[in-house]
């Protein structure tokens, strides 16, 4: 009998997205048959990532920040509950009628579940930094977690990439399943010298382009700049000495990111495990309020692998604190098949 597993990765820029990759290509490996279901540039990257794999569509959690990131959500969370349970409903129809689902994967959507299938979630923030509040969010994403069978840790069982994101004490039936990337490590001519990818929810992904277009506007550099935009058809074109594409897909942004010097980028948890396997310098420009990325970004910099600066103090002239670093690296995590047995439970 065909053996499915729905993968269900949340709408928050491409990062959650693109570490189910590695997940999605071990199912397929392992004679399962995926079933990916998201919504936005999300659903459309897996589609164009996978095109022969079925696919739907769950609601939009709607999730937007501004300077104010808490305050935000918390005026958001009537809709974000709303689609929560709408999402949950969706999901228990679609098994309802696929009887052939064994279980469900979801990366930080919370009404990917089932009491009747194996489900598993996917994050590397089991604390939830929100600064004075750090100790409710937390506690109210563990009672999220409890829901799930299995909780899956993207790091090394030391958190050496999440640091105190992943750290706890608490029974969650928590699996470290080590570091997850799409890409492959290839020694390449650096043709590039600076790569720029543009990445994460608006309004801040627009802001850090329209920046870093006006920065790097007069440069002698050679620049490619990839603006996380996906759309039904993949654009290139130039401007003085840079490059722009509106998205790449997996093989080839593995291609470029190998060919490039230096990356900037922002200081998101998937974006950090990709260059750590590639073994990158990178720049980071953490997502202002947000505090996890902000966390994450002083983490490593503390750790000597990657300087970083806010969008609004960022200069050309700040890029000579990478020779100064380190840089990412860690060895790829190949994914466990093992992990999968608990879908055997059905």
């Amino acid at each position: 009998m065909e053996k499915k597993v729905i993968v269900a990765p949340l709408h928050w820029g491409l990062g959650h997205a693109s570490r189910c990759v590695p997940i999605i290509n071990s199912l397929l490996e392992n004679n399962y048959t995926p079933i990916i279901a998201s919504d936005g540039n999300a659903l459309q990257f897996l589609k164009q990532e996978f095109p022969s794999l079925e696919s739907f569509e769950l609601p939009s959690y709607q999730i937007s920040y501004g300077s104010n990131l808490k305050l935000k959500i918390l005026f958001q969370l009537p809709t974000i509950i709303n689609s929560i349970c709408k999402e949950k409903r969706i999901i228990n129809d679609f098994i309802l009628k696929n009887k052939e689902v064994v279980g469900l994967i979801s990366d930080n959507r919370f009404g990917v579940r089932s009491r009747f299938l194996p489900s598993i979630y996917i994050t590397h923030q089991i604390n939830v930094l929100s600064g004075i509040t750090t100790f409710l969010s937390s506690f109210f994403h563990r009672i999220f977690i409890r829901k799930f069978d299995e909780c899956w840790v993207p790091d090394t069982p030391k958190s050496d990439f999440s640091g105190v994101l992943s750290l706890t004490t608490k029974k969650l039936n928590i699996k470290f399943i080590g570091i997850l990337s799409r890409f492959q490590k290839e020694v390449l001519e650096e043709k590039t010298d600076l790569l720029v990818l543009i990445s994460g929810p608006e309004p801040n992904r627009t802001l850090l382009e329209t920046k870093l277009i006006a920065e790097f506007k007069n440069t002698s550099k050679k620049i490619v700049f990839v603006l996380g935009k996906v759309e039904e058809k993949q654009k290139k074109w130039t401007s003085g000495n840079s490059t722009f594409y509106n998205y790449l897909l997996s093989s080839q942004l593995q291609t470029m990111i190998n060919s490039s010097k230096i990356i900037i980028s922002r200081s998101g948890y998937s974006t950090i495990m990709d260059l750590a396997v590639l073994g990158k310098k990178v720049f980071f420009i953490p997502t202002e309020n947000q505090p996890e990325q902000e966390y994450l970004a002083t983490y490593l910099k503390r750790k000597g692998m990657a300087p970083f600066s806010t969008i609004a103090n960022f200069s050309e002239e700040k890029l000579i604190e990478v020779q100064r670093n380190k840089g990412l690296t860690t060895k790829k995590t190949l994914f466990n098949p093992n992990l999968f047995r608990l879908f055997e439970r059905k």
